[in-house]
């Protein structure tokens, strides 16, 4: 990698991060703007693009941890008020408006196992190795209490060590619409040994993801510290007072109007990935939040999730040795890249 270092945004912004037990120095996926299991009051702001969008689809969009239909139940309830005033879920959004959602804590009181398939690359005694699938939750949420890759592990490893009430195992996460490589500790030993090496970023973390426009450089460093978003609460933005976050990338492949890269993080911040590709210009593919309206996304692959794969996950085991897994890219993301060269 070339020290291609961009600029940073000045702002000023208290960064928000993810609760225990996950440590706030932990992996992209490990930390949140919003936490829909301990739930909370959040502000949700449209901008231009929303314009006319439905307020449950805004809302959806905007809290992707939470199903529409529990959106809807929300509005149904009064919990999301729009400039103070509740309305129905077909009310059209205007730019300017305040959407406050109050969305209650998660009550998950018996976690139950669940046949859900698991894609297993590897395990053992102390940990499992999975590529997680688009659409997936790891963890149950409101809006999903059930259905997750925490139901199916119990299903699959029912003397999984548990951290937590509703995390079994769990040393990071993926976005649901996120997929890829996830390693799961099913021993208290494994889990300590891993979250040390999180915290010595000593985990290698690679990523695929197929970006709008044409990147320049072969390839480059972003070093820019990532914050809440202090307009958006659900965003997540660069600003000087963040969570230093460093990000590299490589162009694997240039298209007609998309970039294929190679991406791997230092460090793990809220939506990382995310948020510093839009911040040179180029963001994620099919990114509801960061990236452009499904309406303007003329000329890009049609996606209903972000193009952004986890494919090279390497670390150590707790006996010493080194691994290092790989996983292809998902039918729906391959099928888009061929689209994207105009296969």
């Amino acid at each position: 990698m070339t020290d291609a270092t961009l600029p940073i945004q000045d702002d000023d912004l208290d960064p928000d991060l993810y609760p225990d037990p996950f440590d706030p120095d932990l992996d992209e996926p490990a930390e949140r703007a919003f936490d829909a299991v301990a739930g909370g009051v959040v502000e949700l702001r449209p901008s231009r693009e929303d314009t006319n969008l439905r307020l449950d689809r805004f809302v959806a969009n905007g809290l992707p941890d939470l199903s529409r239909t529990y959106v809807q139940n929300l509005i149904e309830g009064g919990r999301v008020k729009v400039d103070g005033q509740a309305r129905r879920a077909k009310f059209k959004m205007t730019p300017g408006e305040v959407v406050v959602v109050d969305v209650p804590p998660a009550i998950v009181e018996v976690l139950e196992p669940e046949p859900i398939p698991l894609a297993i690359l590897d395990e053992d005694d102390d940990l499992l190795v999975l590529d997680k699938p688009a659409g997936l939750v790891v963890h149950p949420a409101p809006g999903h209490p059930n259905g997750t890759l925490v139901n199916g592990l119990l299903h699959h490893a029912p003397e999984i060590s548990i951290n937590g009430s509703n995390r079994p195992g769990l040393v990071h996460r993926l976005d649901k619409d996120t997929s890829g490589l996830m390693v799961v500790a099913k021993t208290d030993r494994a889990r300590n040994h891993l979250v040390r090496q999180w915290h010595e970023r000593a985990v290698r973390k690679e990523y695929v993801a197929l970006v709008e426009g044409v990147v320049e450089p072969d390839d480059a460093t972003v070093d820019a510290p990532i914050g809440r978003d202090p307009l958006q609460r659900q965003r997540m933005t660069t600003l000087r007072s963040g969570k230093p976050a460093v990000t590299h990338f490589t162009v694997a492949e240039r298209l007609p109007t998309t970039s294929l890269l190679d991406v791997q993080i230092e460090t793990g911040r809220t939506h990382q990935i995310r948020v510093h590709l839009a911040f040179i210009g180029h963001p994620v593919v099919g990114d509801p939040v960061y990236g452009r309206a499904r309406e303007k996304r003329s000329g890009l692959p049609a996606l209903d999730r972000h193009f952004l794969h986890a494919s090279r996950l390497g670390f150590a085991h707790p006996d010493g040795r080194d691994l290092v897994f790989e996983a292809p890219l998902p039918p729906e993301l391959a099928a888009a890249l061929a689209g994207a060269r105009g296969d």
